[in-house]
């Protein structure tokens, strides 16, 4: 670990919005009163708006009008949440960075804890939920199975119950910055970049107001992005089965010869040939498709297009000190 930091440092804190209009009321109040707490040179709230639909825009503006401390970013359009998040981390301007969600979900209080490992040294301030029974049961179970697949797929690691609220610091954020790839997967690059790393634990609380904007098939989608974007075990699985499938035909070729040669021929069952066409028919379209999902990423990644478009920023000069 490095040497003790001693510098007072300036915090921004990042918080991607889509459609969070019911929340916004809650939101400042309680952030802005937790922040102020801080030992801190000062603290900026960057606010990404990702498309919203509804009056989150609006609320934001006015919010930033009110306090120089908050700033806008508002995106041409709906980019999803990873663009969002990668958009506030590259606008934001302070000494620690730290993602968080509108919601609520994650309480700011933990905030505290996060900068006194800061001053000890710590690049990355994991916070792990020990606690998320604010969580549905299948959310929760759904999410256990993706860290466990992924964990053993690929040789990036993803901490178990890490979300994006987590504390890094300025060259862990330009790191991540620099990374050329446009389909991103944030939990992996987090991870990726790796740097001085300890874990906090803490209470997941339910969301403050409003619905979440993660529908079981995004969640789906997701996963699926975070498995192909760190691993290639997926294709190679395909490469064994097709041998062993591969070996068990030869294997059974050498049986009905062998069977033909000292029984005679019999007459073959179409039951059994329609089965066999379709397994493998079946077992082929999935590997095409496992290919596809990279190929896909491939094609896209190709393009080499802006992960996202900022149409406007929105933000107040802070009062002169003349």
């Amino acid at each position: 670990m490095s040497e003790v930091i001693t510098k007072t440092p300036f915090l921004s804190l990042v918080v991607p919005f889509y459609n969070e209009e019911e929340v916004i009321d809650i939101f400042f109040p309680t952030v802005v009163a937790e922040l102020s707490k801080l030992q801190l040179s000062g603290f900026e709230i960057v606010c990404v708006n990702d498309g919203s639909r509804d009056d989150t825009l609006p609320k934001l503006v006015f919010a930033a009008s009110k306090d120089h401390r908050i700033r806008v970013v508002d995106l041409s359009r709906n980019f999803g949440k990873e663009a969002a998040l990668s958009a506030g981390l590259k606008e934001a301007r302070g000494d620690v960075l730290i993602p968080f969600d509108a919601d609520l979900q994650d309480p700011p209080s933990v905030i505290a804890e996060m900068l006194r490992h800061f001053a000890e040294g710590y690049d990355v301030v994991l916070a792990r939920r020990v606690d998320r029974s604010s969580d549905s049961f299948l959310k929760r179970k759904t999410a256990s199975m993706f860290y466990w697949v992924h964990n053993r797929l690929s040789d990036v690691k993803i901490p178990e119950n890490v979300g994006d609220f987590r504390l890094i610091s300025r060259e862990v954020a330009d790191a991540i910055a620099a990374l050329p790839e446009n389909r991103r997967f944030m939990k992996g690059l987090f991870a990726w970049v790796g740097y001085r790393t300890i874990t906090i634990d803490y209470t997941r609380e339910p969301r403050a107001a409003g619905q979440t904007k993660f529908s079981g098939w995004k969640l789906w989608n997701f996963a699926l992005e975070g498995l192909t974007s760190f691993s290639t075990v997926p294709l190679r699985i395909w490469t064994y089965l097709g041998g062993l499938l591969a070996l068990f035909a030869i294997l059974w070729a050498v049986m009905l010869l062998v069977r033909t040669l000292i029984f005679g021929i019999d007459v073959p069952g179409y039951a059994s040939i329609a089965v066999a066409v379709f397994m493998l028919g079946g077992v082929q379209l999935i590997g095409i498709g496992v290919l596809g999902e990279y190929i896909g990423r491939i094609y896209m990644e190709s393009k080499d297009r802006p992960v996202y478009i900022v149409r406007k920023r929105y933000e107040n000069a802070p009062p002169s000190l003349s």
